[in-house]
Parts: structure tokens; C-alpha cells; sequence
């Protein structure tokens, strides 16, 4: 818990996806996630949180359903999103919130 703090209170971006195992979209969003760290390179962090084995995270941040993408910018909850999201439109919706450029 503690590192996941530090983590999200970075100044780089980052986006959290939290899923479970046995969810088919959120199988569906680990390409999709790899498609956008390609875009944008070091100027983002991806982390996955499993939220069968983080249910206080789940519970803190108010996941009720899964995939839920968030971005955290200085410990800043920047978006939210819920379901696949296409990797053009996550990495505009990153870039537009923290403003950062494509690599």
C-alpha cells in the first residue's frame, strides 16, 4: 500500500489498471496497454492492480467494476475510465490530462 502511494505521487503519470483474472475485457486491455507504453515511452508508468488480491486498494479508490483506468498524476486522480478503451483514445486522454507528447 505504501509503495503503491509513492508510486502515484510521482510527478510522472500514471496509469492504473485495475482488473481481475477472470474478467474477458480486461484480458483484452493488456495489448492495448503495451500499445500505448510504446507510444509514450518513460513519460508514463503502468501498473496493474489485481483487485482479487488488493481489495482495500479496490475498495479506496471505489472500483465497481473492472477494467477501471485511472490516471494519477502528484497523487491527483486525473481520469477515469471504465471497459476497454482503445489505445489511440487512452493515449490522447493521457496526454490531454497530464499534457505530455507522444515519444
Amino acid at each position: 500500500m505504501e509503495q503503491f502511494k509513492t508510486i502515484i505521487n510521482s510527478n510522472t503519470p500514471v496509469l492504473v489498471d485495475f482488473f481481475a483474472t477472470w474478467c474477458g475485457p480486461c484480458k483484452m486491455m493488456a495489448p492495448i496497454l503495451e500499445q500505448v507504453k510504446s507510444q509514450l515511452g518513460e513519460n508514463i508508468r503502468i501498473l496493474k492492480i489485481d483487485v482479487d488480491k488488493n481489495p482495500a486498494l479496490a475498495q479506496q479508490f471505489q472500483i465497481r467494476s473492472v477494467p477501471t483506468l485511472k490516471i494519477f498524476q502528484n497523487g491527483q486522480v486525473k481520469w477515469t475510465g471504465n471497459g476497454v478503451v482503445q489505445a489511440d483514445q487512452l493515449a490522447a486522454v493521457i496526454q490531454s490530462v497530464t499534457r505530455l507528447q507522444a515519444t
